[in-house]
């Protein structure tokens, strides 16, 4: 019998396309320890690896890892800006665009940036900006682009920490460095740093103090530079998530500078004694 070669034959052991069906998420419990092992209604944060100057064609750039959420931010800059006008002339301009990448999330999505990246790229933009010493670069742009190459929670506040981080590896001017933290409040429980399964999920059965909220800080000047909230609390649950997330990013301040620090320290060995191009 002679050979179809039109046809792309399948292997002859073979399964059903329906085993591999994700399956829906269950309804976590909320109460007892979470599904990673850590602790609710505690400041327990995940785990962070953090790294500077990983992309040569930029200016500065930072790679943050947290559980499995992954980050890579890239700062262009400073430039002669595009558009001119008066407030060009005395300060500079930033610019923050985030996407997602399509393999990142549990649903495979499209290169074109859409709503929900265009809100995050504005929060980026709102928490990052009270930090940078814009007068310092007049008729400049500053440039910063963060990818997120995979997504398990609390993106925005990592974006935050990833960007601010990029942006001192470029040597802009900036009062503070800028961290990040996110808490999901579930009735009268909360987690800090939620999972992509705990900021989809409502356990609670009262729709009451549901909600999530992500806080940008400034540690050394102990003031909030960026704040975004969804859902509906109560202010006093409001006022102890603000609370929760300060303390948050104390914990995560002592990595960042080490990280920062470890970056200052290559960068010096690197000027002092330049690799041989053979």
């Amino acid at each position: 019998m002679p050979t179809d070669t039109k046809r792309v034959r399948g292997p002859e052991v073979s399964q059903s396309p329906s085993l591999f069906v994700a399956k829906p998420a269950a309804v976590l419990p909320s109460h007892g320890p979470r599904a990673d092992g850590r602790q609710r209604d505690q400041v327990d944060v995940r785990p962070v690896f953090v790294r500077c100057g990983l992309v040569s064609q930029a200016k500065g750039s930072a790679y943050i890892e947290a559980g499995n959420t992954k980050l890579m931010c890239c700062v262009y800059g400073p430039k002669e800006t595009e558009r001119k006008d008066e407030t060009d002339m005395k300060c500079g301009r930033l610019t923050t665009d985030m996407r997602f990448a399509p393999f990142s999330c549990p649903e495979r999505g499209s290169w074109i940036q859409g709503s929900q990246d265009k809100d995050l790229s504005l929060m980026l933009h709102e928490s990052l900006q009270p930090a940078v010493c814009l007068h310092k670069y007049p008729r400049s742009q500053i440039e910063i682009n963060v990818m997120v190459l995979e997504n398990s929670g609390s993106v925005l506040a990592h974006a935050v920490t990833c960007a601010s981080l990029a942006l001192a590896d470029a040597g802009i001017e900036m009062y503070d460095l800028v961290l990040g933290c996110s808490i999901r409040q579930d009735g009268s429980s909360y987690v800090v740093d939620p999972s992509y399964a705990e900021q989809n999920n409502c356990s609670s059965v009262s729709s009451e103090n549901q909600g999530g909220l992500t806080v940008a800080f400034l540690p050394s000047l102990n003031q909030i530079s960026g704040l975004q909230s969804d859902g509906e609390m109560t202010e006093e649950t409001l006022t102890a998530g603000v609370r929760t997330c300060i303390e948050g990013c104390y914990k995560l301040y002592p990595v960042i500078q080490q990280a920062l620090a470890k970056a200052v320290r290559i960068a010096a060995r690197n000027a002092a004694f330049p690799p041989s191009e053979s």
